[in-house]
């Protein structure tokens, strides 16, 4: 999986777990607000893991 790839499908995560965390909230359910949580968290990893694949690839460039 390529480095946008992770970016992308991190992005869509972060969005979505904010989303189900809002809808938690909403509905004062607190199983579906840490869901959302963890969803987002496994967003922002994802995106972190497109970052370093990038930064990895800048550094073999540059040699």
């Amino acid at each position: 999986m390529g480095s946008t790839s992770d970016k992308i499908k991190g992005k869509a995560n972060e969005v979505a777990g904010k989303a189900r965390q809002a809808v938690g909230g909403a509905a004062d359910n607190h199983e579906e607000k840490a869901k959302g949580k963890v969803q987002e968290g496994k967003g922002k990893a994802q995106v972190a893991k497109g970052q370093a694949k990038d930064a990895v690839k800048n550094l073999i460039d540059k040699t």
